[in-house]
């Protein structure tokens, strides 16, 4: 929280610098900042930035995207919907320095083989960004971030002679396997990725595509080229700190709790197969938990304007519809019905594996404890609700 407080202050008090209409001198100089990963999940997949410097003028600031208010009005509710909006801002470099010094995460530096007139076009546009009633914009996170504002910044202002050359990909991966470059596949972080992201990721990017990650936009600032020349005309690091491995304790995973589940619904299954009984707490808790998981995922899908979110076919082993099962699970009388609504979640998970097999979308890994513990569950309720029924016949 002081942190961000910190920066609000540092926000305000450089909006108190140079005018939009300012002319730069020949001393100055345009570069591209990117900043490595950090701690918190918002920091996972780093930050890009444009750095201005003019020692004629003592000006020296970094533009940056992707920044947000906490006092927008309904904050929490605009951003689940996806319907916040994000700004850019300018702050002064020793303040951004300090910012990720403290965050303890890197930052390199690519200074721009661009002329005096680039420059003062390039510091124009976002000058005319910064003003009031266009700093405002509709962030996404695969397609309009902090990243993909850089090249956008580039293009429209270096004109058509700012080329990209995309042959130094060894390979074009999907933005599933884009993200997950920078996230531990036993994380809560990764899981919920996972959970919320639907099949629409699992398409492959383009090369245009991956700059939505910085480090890929600093990766092909090196094979971009302005009037036929290599538009990077100097690399320098900043700070040179090493990334960080943020391991958890085994007992905060998600494999170790998704473990205890798969155990625990193995025990009370089999002593109930002994008994010919059912657990009804149990039985109550997977449907209840499944059916929340598909509210969540439909409320993503069809209720907010992510567009990550949608056709996300997690929905059906998380089926919503389980969280008015659940009630029912807890009754002694159980429906007839029941037993072809169980055969049908049996179904939904087999149909999930076979989209998972073909890549139609792909699932976290740790989904197959999941999807194991359900079909363990379900294949028992069947054998237990048609022994019932014979025993009643």
């Amino acid at each position: 929280m002081f942190r961000i407080i910190t920066f609000l202050i540092l926000l305000f008090t450089a909006f108190w610098g140079h005018s939009q209409n300012v002319q730069l001198s020949p001393l100055s100089k345009i570069s591209l900042l990117t900043v490595g990963t950090g701690e918190d999940l918002a920091a996972k997949f780093g930050h890009s930035a444009i750095r201005l410097q003019d020692p004629t003028l003592g000006i020296d600031e970094v533009y940056g995207y992707g920044n947000y208010d906490f006092d927008d009005p309904n904050f929490y509710l605009n951003f689940t919907r996806g319907k916040l909006s994000y700004t850019i801002s300018r702050i002064p470099f020793k303040y951004f320095e300090y910012s990720y010094q403290q965050e303890k995460r890197w930052i390199r530096e690519q200074e721009l083989d661009v002329n005096l007139e680039q420059r003062n076009n390039i510091i124009t546009f976002l000058e005319h960004n910064l003003l009031p009633e266009n700093k405002k914009y509709k962030y996404d996170f695969l397609f309009d971030n902090c990243a993909t504002r850089i090249p956008m910044v580039f293009e429209k202002t270096l004109g058509n002679t700012f080329k990209f050359d995309y042959n130094h990909l060894e390979e074009q991966l999907t933005f599933r396997e884009l993200i997950r470059l920078k996230l531990n596949p036993n994380s809560w972080s990764n899981f919920g990725i996972d959970l919320a992201l639907a099949s629409v990721i699992d398409r492959e990017a383009t090369p245009y595509e991956h700059l939505f990650l910085p480090i890929y936009v600093y990766e092909q600032m090196k094979h971009t080229t302005l009037d036929g020349k290599p538009i990077v005309k100097k690399e320098s690091v900043i700070l040179d700190i090493a990334e960080q491995e943020y391991r958890s304790l085994i007992f905060l995973t998600p494999l170790f709790w998704l473990s205890i589940l798969l155990v625990l619904v193995c025990y009370i299954t089999y002593t109930d197969y002994k008994n010919l009984r059912r657990n009804k707490w149990l039985d109550f808790g997977l449907f209840a938990v499944t059916g929340l998981a598909g509210i969540l995922i439909l409320f993503l899908w069809f209720g907010t304007d992510h567009l990550a979110t949608k056709a996300n076919f997690n929905s059906l082993w998380a089926f919503a519809p389980n969280i008015v099962i659940a009630f029912m699970m807890i009754k002694k009388q159980i429906p007839a019905w029941m037993i072809t609504y169980i055969i049908f979640l049996t179904i939904l998970l087999g149909i999930t594996c076979i989209l998972w097999m073909f890549k139609i979308q792909v699932f976290s890994i740790l989904l197959i404890i999941v999807l194991l513990a359900l079909a363990i569950r379900y294949l028992y309720l069947i054998y237990y609700f048609k022994s019932k029924h014979l025993t009643k016949k």
